[in-house]
C-alpha cells in the first residue's frame, strides 16, 4: 500500500529525501531543512522527476552560496516579515532584514539559473 503525504507519495517523498542529501553541498543544512525545501519547490514546480531533480539542486546552489546559519536568518526575517503589526515593521525593513533577504534572493536567482 502507499501512504500519501500531502499530494506526494511517501515513495516520491523519501527519493526526494534521498536525492537532496546526497549532495555535499547542502552537508551543513539539517536534512528537515533540505526536505522541506524540496518539497515545497515541488509543490510550486509539479511533483515530477525534472521538479525533483531541478530542486534538489536549487537547494544545493543555495547551501554552496549561504552558509546556513545565514540561510536560516534570511527565512526567519521572511517568515516573520508576514505577520503583522508595528513590530512586524523590524523584520522587513531593518538593515539586518534587508542585507538577510537579499543575500537570500541572490543565492535563489542563481539556483534559479543553474537549475530551471
Amino acid at each position: 500500500m502507499i501512504r500519501s503525504v500531502g499530494s506526494l507519495t511517501l515513495p516520491l517523498a523519501f527519493a526526494a529525501l534521498a536525492f537532496a542529501n546526497s549532495a555535499n553541498a547542502a552537508g551543513d543544512y539539517p536534512t528537515a531543512t533540505i526536505a522541506d525545501y524540496v518539497l515545497g519547490c515541488m509543490q510550486t514546480n509539479g511533483q515530477t522527476r525534472q521538479a525533483l531533480e531541478s530542486c534538489s539542486c536549487s537547494i544545493d546552489v543555495i547551501a554552496s552560496i549561504l552558509p546556513y546559519d545565514n540561510y536560516e536568518r534570511a527565512e526567519t526575517f521572511k517568515s516573520m516579515s508576514l505577520t503583522t503589526g508595528e513590530a512586524a515593521g523590524l523584520f522587513r525593513e531593518s538593515a539586518p532584514a534587508k542585507a538577510a533577504r537579499t543575500e537570500l534572493k541572490r543565492a535563489q536567482a542563481e539556483a534559479d539559473i543553474r537549475c530551471f
